[in-house]
């Protein structure tokens, strides 16, 4: 819920930016070419702006399409004028409700500025003192401190206390919304990670204590000590922590998503944590914010604070000589073209925020995205406002700004494999035409796209690196990375197994999977890190990222297997996953199967229009030499437990299966073959499965009223088997489990189960299949819609050579 919820990036070369330091080189001419020029910018843009804001404008049109964007508001500050304030995309996907720069947002850790806004008033009358013992204001306050050094108000709000990042209660995962008395009180069971001012540790319960100690002073609610000594001087109408009715009717629908590629609606509860990231605003909002900073403090309400006072949040603090970055009071201090950058990030669940400002300049911009984790995103499109606001301002010609395109058809395919370079290693892998890199000593996963005849990092999480291409080898900061030839991983070590699984909230879950026979942590969704073995049940962050110094402890059963793991003061039990165990996964459906089959005698596929071809059902076993069967809807052993079958056939459109068999002869020198679950499926079957499967479940059965690939004999379901023993190769998930454990990109289980799984994939999609977004082992023929829709039955079915 913060902009540190981005993780440092970590080894020499292999740096993914969030940061984007030359972001404008290639030429606007770029942008209209993929993106539609949306009109140009409103008549009320000052003239001056009106070329920068049209150049923004397209800019950010084309992100939104390429990076699948919701929606996103944005606002421009020149001092004491909002320049240009603009909605894009849809901002309600139920009413079609389109984002304004009114569009209400959850602003996550930008919050934190406004509690610390508060307490530098009272700082200013004298009633606290940042640099008295915290203690004074929260007396209650015990964490275990092994250093002996009191925390103060100005260690806390410059991220430099040594607190953990979390608290056990109220955490950034924690849905049920406890007070902030017993958020802060839950942190007397932890100890302190650093000794005091020595390190910078970004901590949500840091500024959590601040909100208590605002709290605690002044004997009111700090949301209310907030709205009225801070939000209402500075005008922001539309701003709160605690939302009132107003503010949830404007409020923006936050969108989730996985590396796995499923979205979903963002979790809207609020945190133990309110003073830490709880805020509802809007861009006009902030940018009227900047406007105060800009203005040293004055408010069209009044006074916020002196400008020295303000000034003195913009100072680094505990810095070293020379120092010019990390966090003052609040604010994260930075360099931007050699230039003073103060501002902050801001995650929380399906949003991401980015306010800057250059106040020496007082030129600012303020970025919200309807999309979690967007922040990199975010500032990317902040740092080109600010570019083009500098050139008007300097009366320069507009920077160019730099786009990247999506790569070429089949080159992600080219360059799929694993790098190294010394110690450094980092895999490429390829989806759906898209190449991504995923850097073995952590971080974030970045897409790479095409600029200039080379690869560049770019995508909402992070930026960079860019990839020469030299040959077949990869330069990547002066570095030459060469392809490794890999094999089949080793199982990994029996005690690592016990403790590989899910853990945590169905809104964000902690995945814990082997990779390489280590152990890696993926923690709010997109943080990948790998861990460091303290003792068999203990193991430790990386010291950097957003959770350094801190711990995973593992409690396991008497079968040795982990049934919640601490990380970071926090708990995660273990997820109960229906086929974890190896037992076919089940549904219970929603009316019984025998009524809906009955029904579906009556019921027809629907009607289809257009030259399609003649149906050619072969029978797979006679022309896949070797193939396996296992038809499990001919038996009872599938997701509802009863026969929808008479009988275990397996048969396809003739092209599909000499593909197939194609798939099958490549195999073999490998020592494996394929074993068939399924793959012709009568129109009725399918019926049956959509009317039996809860909604929710419904991405992994067929909509009858479009047809299944099934139903056209051009898909089918297929696992890997052992050609000595023909039994099947164990994959991340078992056959029709409903859960995230299919999708063919679940990043979890181990590095074995994955390889079968990508080797499957790979040669199935080199013969002309594309596999289903969902389940990695469901694939279609391509020209799949050029079959008409069949409901024949087997049994009726009459194959060329049987009787």
């Amino acid at each position: 819920m913060n902009q540190d919820r981005r993780p440092t990036p970590r080894g020499p070369g292999l740096e993914i930016r969030t940061r984007l330091p030359l972001i404008l080189v290639v030429g606007l001419g770029l942008l209209g070419m993929t993106a539609p020029i949306l009109a140009g910018p409103p008549a009320e843009v000052p003239d001056r702006y009106q070329a920068a804001v049209a150049a923004i404008d397209v800019y950010i049109a084309r992100e939104l399409s390429e990076k699948r964007l919701p929606a996103l508001s944005i606002a421009l500050v020149d001092d004491q004028e909002i320049v240009w304030s603009k909605g894009y995309g849809i901002a309600d996907p139920e009413t079609g409700k389109p984002a304004t720069p009114d569009t209400v947002y959850r602003v996550g850790s930008v919050s934190k500025l406004f509690t610390d806004l508060a307490v530098m008033q009272l700082v200013e009358k004298g009633t606290m003192d940042l640099d008295e013992p915290i203690r004074k204001y929260l007396p209650d306050f015990a964490p275990k401190d092994p250093f002996g050094d009191p925390i103060t108000l100005r260690e806390l709000m410059a991220h430099r206390s040594g607190l953990t990042r979390e608290p056990p209660v109220g955490h950034y995962f924690d849905p049920t919304g406890p007070t902030l008395e017993v958020t802060i009180a839950s942190l007397d069971s932890t100890e302190l990670i650093y000794r005091p001012k020595t390190r910078q540790k970004y901590s949500n319960a840091a500024i959590a204590a601040v909100g208590l100690a605002l709290q605690k002073s002044e004997g009111k609610p700090f949301d209310q000590i907030v709205a009225e000594r801070v939000l209402g001087p500075i005008g922001m109408s539309r701003s709160a922590f605690v939302p009132t009715p107003t503010i949830r009717e404007g409020l923006a629908k936050g969108t989730m998503w996985t590396y796995h590629d499923r979205e979903f609606p963002a979790p809207t509860f609020e945190l133990g944590i309110a003073p830490a990231g709880c805020m509802y605003s809007t861009v006009t909002d902030l940018a009227r914010f900047l406007e105060v900073l800009f203005a040293g403090g004055n408010g069209p309400g009044g006074r916020v604070l002196k400008p020295e006072t303000l000034h003195s949040m913009f100072k680094v603090q505990f810095a070293k000589p020379g120092q010019e970055t990390g966090f003052g009071l609040g604010f994260s201090v930075s360099r931007f073209r050699d230039l003073r950058r103060i501002g902050h990030g801001g995650a929380i669940y399906g949003f991401a925020t980015e306010v800057a400002a250059l106040p020496d300049q007082k030129l600012g911009v303020v970025v919200i995205v309807a999309k979690d984790c967007a922040n990199a995103e975010a500032e990317r499109i902040a740092d080109a406002a600010l570019d083009q606001m500098l050139a008007v301002r300097q009366g320069k010609p507009l920077t160019k700004i730099d786009t990247t395109n999506p790569l070429p058809p089949g080159l992600a395919r080219k360059w799929e494999g694993t790098y190294q370079s010394g110690s450094d290693r980092f895999e490429l892998t390829e989806a759906a035409g898209r190449l991504y890199m995923t850097p073995e000593s952590g971080g974030s996963r970045v897409e790479l796209r095409s600029i200039d005849g080379d690869f560049l990092g770019d995508d909402i999480l992070g930026s960079g690196p860019r990839l020469i291409l030299e040959g077949e080898k990869l330069k990547v900061g002066g570095e030459i990375y060469d392809r490794i030839r890999t094999s089949v991983p080793a199982p990994p070590d029996r005690s690592l197994v016990g403790l590989i699984g899910e853990y945590g909230w169905d809104h964000d879950i902690l995945y814990i999977y082997e990779r390489q026979g280590r152990l890696y942590a993926l923690i709010e969704w997109f943080f990948l890190y790998p861990l460091t073995e303290v003792s068999p049940d203990v193991y430790r962050f990386p010291d950097d990222g957003l959770y350094d110094g801190e711990k995973l402890e593992f409690r396991r059963d008497a079968n040795g297997r982990a049934t919640e793991v601490e990380a970071g003061s926090v708990v995660f039990r273990r997820r109960s996953l229906d086929g974890e165990d190896g037992r076919t996964f089940r549904i219970i459906p929603r009316r019984p199967v025998e009524e809906i089959r009955r029904e579906s005698v009556d019921a027809r596929p629907p009607t289809e229009s257009g030259n399609f071809r003649e149906s050619d059902l072969v029978d797979l076993s006679e022309v896949v030499p070797g193939l396996k069967l296992d038809i499990r809807y001919a038996t009872t052993n599938n997701f509802l437990g009863v026969p929808l079958y008479n009988t275990a056939r397996a048969l396809m459109q003739r092209p599909a299966a000499e593909a197939l068999a194609r798939v099958q002869a490549r195999l073999a020198p490998l020592g494996y073959g394929l074993l068939v679950h399924d793959a012709y499926r009568p129109w009725r079957v399918t019926k049956l499965f959509w009317e039996a499967t809860p909604p929710a479940q419904r991405v992994f059965v067929a909509d009858p009223s479009k047809g299944s690939r099934h139903n056209r004999g051009c898909a089918v379901d297929l696992t890997l088997c052992d050609l000595a023993t023909g039994r099947p190769i164990e994959m991340v998930s078992g056959y029709d489990e409903f859960s995230d454990r299919a999708y063919p990109q679940y990043p979890g289980g181990t590095s074995r189960q994955r390889w079968h799984r990508d080797l499957l994939r790979r040669l199935m999609e080199e013969e002309g299949y594309s596999v289903y977004e969902a389940e990695w082992w469901h694939f279609d023929y391509s020209g799949w819609q050029s079959y008409p829709i069949l409901d024949t039955r087997f049994e009726d079915l009459a194959i060329p050579g049987r009787p």
